[in-house]
């Protein structure tokens, strides 16, 4: 099964809030025939878009090729959430790495988000960017740990801008009964991400970057100049850069062996005007502890943008706004009733560690992926960092690349219904409350 084409309208972006919103670009042309390039780009997310435009501004000839519309993919659907820190915190990559490494990870997410808020200013990217996340806690022991959380980026991070919520103090900010305190990030950002990602591609397009638009690419052959094959042309590159994350599809083995992808859902209310109060005080974003993590946000027109609800087969359910109703009436029980009027469903990239999967597939083919949700900075950055290693500074490359990635289990047909047994049981942890 194809995943670029299995839940979508070829060359369209979903029905989604963010699509209704965002200011839209002309397509871009589509890429027929033969051409060359120092380096070729599979994939139009946030990874390619930045990785595009970073090479042209380092003076690289660059081709993009995008299956379907730039930021179709989860660049485009997200919750658009700039968090702090890597997608796994920093007790478990000192666990994982040792301390020193750990802090060498805090600092390049710091430089993740700095990046991420430096594009936007020098861009003029119109999306909405916001400060502040809140990280709420359910029970004693979930609300104990963000809060001891907060005081350990203090003390050995020295990161000032979290601080421990109470439960009085997460009502004040979230009046949801489910809540029971947490960590408050202004640090954090986030933003509107169709718009982010298209805010990119012009940025890129302008640069010098040639992009085109329904390139399906289904072949690559390495070499000394890698071939890269689509429905209706092929390019020649020096360089080849791997950016299609949960997309990405059997393209590559290696990467394929070590990313999964999985799907998750947002649903966006009818607005709710004077009653945004009672899901959100400020102007701020939530993500939650369950494993099936629950996020949400109110639109600058006071919608509720609400993520979550768990699928494990590659097809959407039949009822998008059904499936993501549920959680969001856990959270917020009086907007039972509450109209929706957009609900979609997009395809992210997972690794076994949540952590993001850098790797030199061949000599000069770099790949990025798996950022496991956080993929608004880590993405973002990620491309730069496979621009700066083409032109050979590639120590952030390598330091990213160092996490251990180990391969799903299984292979083929079996790596689904594992990954499904493994998520259905943290999924039934989140319903016990365990």
């Amino acid at each position: 099964m194809n995943l670029l084409f299995s839940n979508d309208k070829r060359g369209e972006y979903p029905d989604s809030w963010y699509a209704h919103d965002a200011t839209s670009l002309a397509p871009f042309e589509r890429f027929r025939g033969e051409t060359s390039a120092d380096v070729c780009i599979v994939g139009g997310g946030y990874t390619g878009l930045s990785a595009a435009l970073h090479l042209v501004e380092l003076g690289y000839d660059v081709v993009l090729l995008e299956a379907h519309r730039v930021g179709f993919g989860a660049s485009g659907r997200n919750g658009g959430q700039l968090g702090s820190g890597q997608r796994m915190d920093q007790d478990g990559l000192e666990n994982l790495m040792g301390k020193d490494v750990a802090h060498k990870f805090w600092d390049m997410a710091e430089d993740a988000k700095r990046l991420v808020k430096s594009l936007i200013a020098n861009h003029n990217i119109d999306c909405n960017l916001k400060p502040g996340i809140a990280d709420l806690g359910f029970g004693k022991r979930d609300v104990a740990e963000l809060q001891d959380y907060s005081k350990k980026l203090k003390d050995d991070y020295g990161y000032a801008d979290a601080s421990p919520l109470s439960k009085d103090e997460a009502q004040a900010l979230c009046p949801s009964p489910a809540y029971n305190g947490g960590m408050m990030d202004w640090g954090a950002a986030h933003l509107q991400p169709l718009s982010f990602a298209l805010g990119l591609a012009k940025a890129a397009s302008s640069a010098g970057a040639r992009i085109f638009e329904n390139a399906h690419v289904h072949y690559i052959k390495e070499g000394a100049k890698v071939l890269v094959q689509t429905d209706q042309g092929r390019i020649k590159a020096d360089h080849l850069i791997l950016a299609g994350n949960g997309y990405l599809g059997n393209l590559n083995r290696k990467v394929a062996a070590r990313v999964m992808p999985i799907n998750n859902f947002i649903a966006a209310t009818e607005p709710l005007d004077d009653d945004a109060v009672k899901v959100l005080t400020k102007d701020i974003a939530v993500a939650d502890t369950k494993f099936v993590v629950n996020y949400f946000r109110l639109s600058h027109d006071k919608r509720l943008l609400f993520g979550g609800g768990e699928s494990y087969g590659y097809r959407f359910p039949s009822d998008i706004a059904a499936k993501v109703r549920k959680p969001m009436t856990e959270i917020f029980p009086h907007l039972r009733n509450v109209k929706i009027d957009y609900a979609w469903g997009g395809t992210l990239g997972i690794t076994m560690k949540r952590m993001p999967y850098l790797a030199r597939v061949a000599p000069n083919i770099l790949s990025a992926s798996g950022y496991s949700g956080h993929g608004v900075g880590n993405a973002v950055q990620a491309g730069k960092l496979m621009a700066d290693a083409i032109q050979g500074q590639d120590t952030g490359f390598n330091t990213m690349a160092s996490i251990p990635t180990p391969s799903f289990p299984g292979a083929g047909a079996f790596r689904t219904p594992l990954l499904t047994l493994a998520m259905s049981y943290y999924a039934l942890r989140d319903r016990l409350g365990v």
